[in-house]
């Protein structure tokens, strides 16, 4: 089932730059707006993550959502720290999805088809 999956990515760039995007552009700016900025985006964040989350129950666990979405956050955070605030990949990205790689794995390994 895609659609909670692709609900959750959108979900995940609005989360994004709620938690992050003020640091690129908004350090001048007062705290108290800067706070007002972020929970107006991540207004969005729940629009999408809830109904997400209410879809993919259906066809998840919760635990399989949390991975799905915990892999999502990377995918996006990754794609955010080099192309919106110019961070330079690291290893430690690649790493850190190979560590979500495997939970995913054994949040899965039940519907995987076994080898006979």
């Amino acid at each position: 089932m895609l659609k909670p999956i692709i609900l959750l990515f959108f979900s995940n760039l609005f989360m994004t730059f709620a938690w992050y995007g003020h640091l690129k552009n908004m350090n001048s700016k007062p705290l108290l707006i800067v706070i007002m900025v972020s929970w107006g985006i991540a207004f969005f964040e729940y629009v999408l993550q809830v109904p997400a989350n209410r879809i993919g129950f259906q066809h998840y666990n919760i635990g399989q959502l949390k991975v799905i979405q915990e892999v999502i956050t990377m995918v996006v955070f990754a794609g955010f720290a080099f192309f919106y605030m110019k961070q330079p990949l690291k290893l430690d990205y690649l790493w850190a999805g190979l560590c979500l790689v495997g939970a995913a794995y054994f949040m899965f390994r039940e519907g995987l088809p076994q080898a006979s």
